[in-house]
């Protein structure tokens, strides 16, 4: 009998994912955390009871709004969350949010699509490929 992922065991997967804004500017901010979130659970088939902690970052040059208070206004109300500071390396990539989720899946590693919107995409051309 051939293994499906409908009777794979759970495992934990992180799952990674970026975008950016055009400004520091908390309307913003919020919007393209809960863009980038439905992309993420809609793309790896988890809804919120799967997902155990995200760790955001964002840039040194987005100060107006918490990227996890963001997540709280979409509905995360009971997943942990934290939020630090991207290392302000010169060249960066200016005005980005990124995240990491750690969830429950049936997913194997490489079934795992991490998700880069906006110019965050420039970050992961690899993955542009396929």
């Amino acid at each position: 009998m051939a293994v499906t992922s409908s009777n794979r065991l759970r495992s934990v997967r992180a799952v990674r994912g970026a975008t950016t804004v055009a400004a520091d500017d908390p309307v913003q901010i919020r919007e393209a955390v809960t863009e980038l979130l439905e992309v993420i659970l809609d793309d790896n088939d988890i809804v919120p009871n799967d997902i155990i902690s995200a760790v955001f970052t964002a840039t040194n040059d987005l100060v107006s709004e918490f990227p996890a208070h963001a997540a709280r206004l979409y509905g995360w109300t009971d997943i942990p969350l934290l939020c630090a500071q991207e290392l302000p390396v010169q060249g960066a990539l200016p005005r980005c949010i990124r995240v990491m989720l750690h969830a429950e899946t049936r997913r194997q590693r490489s079934e795992i699509r991490h998700v880069y919107l906006r110019d965050a995409v420039l970050l992961r051309a690899d993955l542009l490929a396929d």
